[in-house]
């Protein structure tokens, strides 16, 4: 029965993915011009470059292009980096090395970067006079002339002191050391076939308050996957990936890798993809990992994760985003949860469809997504959405100076007796990103009105500040917070809608290529719902991390 049901949605899965393709291909070919994907990522070799610096192999096998890797999207609340002569590294500055632009280097210069290890992109190693660098002989390594191999890895600390950043009444504060170790190994066969292993230690110590399930999990596997090329389509390639794979996809409001939490988040499944210049498009079937901090950890198989999820890149600087995906949580709800209206955390089949357009017009910014939810949920017909939307400004002036303003929404559920559950789901999302570092607003039952403002003193010095005044969407549902759990609810309404006010302050500091050191401080001010809702808590965070990649 269970293999019945796994085969029924892989073939639908497989099915769903060609036919994708086969219409995005359609529209590709009313449209031929190539536009890069990204033209701010680091340049790669053209093949007669590579084929110099080299050699290019076999026919048809071009290395200045492997590993294939996927281009991260832009998040919501992008900046446009300083371009203008500089020092864009602490160290630079330190040795008078000015540059004239910015270096070409794999890892953006701050220390927190969703993008998963295995889309770091070091294929500029294959360009003729690149800048060079200690960790480059264990990058690319060529052995014979089909194989190539690397390795790499991370390792942070952070130190952090809460104050009610929980919301408890207690009056206990949490000082704790969070440290992580990843480490991985990447193994290609011409561009045909790649197995890519990273393993993860996530620790934590120090703490007054119990550690979360996000802050440990001792020696494990964060990725574990090979990758098959189907071929080439339209000029571009199609692979299958399969095993345990991170996830991360357009503004990462809905699927995220999640790097602020000491142990990522990872899923384990399968996936089809696809990448031109102009369409990036993927289908994928995957369990979401359950984090056992002692045990290995196992796949939850009480949900399927599955969807269908293409980006167009119509020209530089610009991108719409179009997505269905699927959340089959199949998890029995306690009796309490259910008297209580907590019904979000299991027994539903919640299906999204969605689209997003972001991008730049010179200094102009702006982004506009919108989700819409159906299905069941605990024998409720679901009717949610949710929209995210701004514009910015880059000013023409000196230390590039950004500026964002910005509506963030998603519905709440004012009764449990009308046969409807509009409670939006927020899925796997970056929260901590869009909602407050203080983690205690979810995308679920909100109104967030927000700006953000950022600043480059110097090219190596990135200072970003936020101000959130967050309303309940519904007075009558939950305030949930960044992991989707319910936390307060008034019944009656009659503790008001204005949740807080919050502001983030963030300084990042790029030590040099590998190392940033990250200072933060957050602080939210209790509207009418949290001074009745939890009377006396006052909560702020600060925190320093120190991140080394390589």
């Amino acid at each position: 029965m269970i293999f019945a049901r796994i085969f029924g949605r892989l073939r639908r899965f497989c099915l769903c993915f060609i036919g994708m393709i086969y219409l995005v291909c359609t529209a590709h070919a009313t449209n031929p011009t190539a536009v890069p994907a990204n033209t701010n990522m680091p340049a790669v070799a053209t093949p007669a470059a590579a084929a110099t610096a080299i050699g290019a192999g076999n026919a048809g096998f071009d290395k200045s292009k492997v590993p294939f890797v996927s281009t991260p999207s832009r998040p919501g609340l992008f900046m446009l980096p300083p371009t203008t002569p500089g020092y864009y590294s602490f160290w630079d500055m330190i040795t008078g090395n000015k540059r004239e632009k910015p270096p070409v280097a794999p890892y953006a210069p701050f220390a927190l970067l969703t993008t998963p290890a295995y889309d770091i992109d070091f294929r500029y190693l294959a360009t003729p006079g690149h800048e060079k660098d200690i960790f480059d002989p264990v990058k690319r390594i060529q052995l014979g002339d089909d194989w190539l191999l690397s390795f790499g890895g991370s390792f942070w600390y952070r130190y952090t002191h809460e104050t009610d950043s929980r919301l408890n009444t207690a009056g206990i504060n949490n000082d704790f050391h969070l440290l992580r170790t990843r480490f991985h190994a990447d193994l290609w066969y011409r561009d045909k076939v790649r197995l890519f292993a990273e393993l993860l230690d996530a620790r934590a110590f120090g703490a007054e308050l119990s550690p979360l399930i996000t802050d440990r999990n001792h020696a494990d596997l964060l990725n574990l996957f090979a990758d098959i090329k189907l071929g080439n389509v339209n000029n571009g390639p199609a692979y299958i990936r399969v095993g345990r794979q991170e996830l991360m996809y357009g503004s990462q409001r809905l699927i995220s890798t999640l790097d602020w939490v000491n142990t990522r988040r990872t899923f384990q499944g399968v996936k089809a993809f696809w990448r031109t210049p102009e369409w990036d498009v993927d289908a994928f079937w995957t369990r979401p990992m359950i984090t056992e901090k002692g045990n290995v950890d196992n796949w939850d198989t009480q949900q399927n994760f599955f969807g269908l999820w293409a980006t167009h890149k119509p020209k530089p600087g610009h991108l719409i985003d179009l997505y269905f995906l699927s959340l089959e949580n199949d998890r029995n709800l306690t009796p309490t949860n259910i008297a209580r209206g907590n019904i979000l955390q299991g027994n539903s089949h919640v299906h999204t469809l969605g689209g997003r357009f972001a991008g730049n017009f010179d200094n102009f910014l702006y982004e506009l997504e919108g989700m819409y939810q159906f299905g069941r949920r605990s024998n409720l017909d679901i009717s949610a959405f949710a929209v995210a939307t701004g514009v910015g400004y880059r000013l023409p002036m000196p230390m590039n100076p950004q500026g964002w303003i910005r509506y963030d929404f998603a519905s709440g559920d004012g009764s449990s007796t009308d046969g409807r559950s509009n409670t939006f789901n927020q899925l796997f999302p970056f929260g901590h990103y869009y909602m407050g570092f203080l983690d205690r607003i979810g995308r679920q039952n909100v109104h967030d009105i927000n700006a953000q403002f950022t600043l480059h003193p110097m090219p190596w010095i990135t200072f970003i500040s936020q101000y959130h005044r967050f309303y309940l969407a519904n007075e009558r549902d939950y305030l949930y917070n960044a992991a989707g759990l319910a936390t307060f609810r008034d019944v009656t309404g009659q503790s008001g809608s204005h949740i807080g006010d919050e502001v983030d302050f963030r300084l990042n500091l790029h030590v040099n290529r590998h190392q940033d050191v990250l200072v933060g401080y957050s602080k939210m001010w209790s509207g009418d719902f949290l001074k009745k809702q939890a009377p006396g808590v006052s909560p702020d965070l600060f925190y320093v991390q120190y991140n080394i990649r390589f």
